[in-house]
């Protein structure tokens, strides 16, 4: 039986966004980047976000800003 992990934090970068303040999970660097479906994690409105399937919490780096085009 394996012992429940606490989710993982990553902070991501500007350049780290996919589109208007969205990153997706799992990303490339995770060690089971295929262990569920690709989501998209709004990090838009407070500067981070949750992913609904593994729990990691992307959160964006002290200093960072989201380029919000319109």
């Amino acid at each position: 039986m394996s012992s429940p992990q606490a989710a993982a934090v990553v902070e991501v970068t500007a350049q780290d966004l996919h589109g208007p303040g969205v990153v997706f999970c799992p990303n490339p660097k995770m060690t089971q980047w295929s262990s569920h479906p690709k989501v998209y994690v709004d990090l838009s409105h407070d500067g981070q976000g949750k992913c609904p399937y593994c729990g990691t919490v992307y959160r964006l780096k002290a200093g960072e800003k989201i380029a919000h085009g319109h």
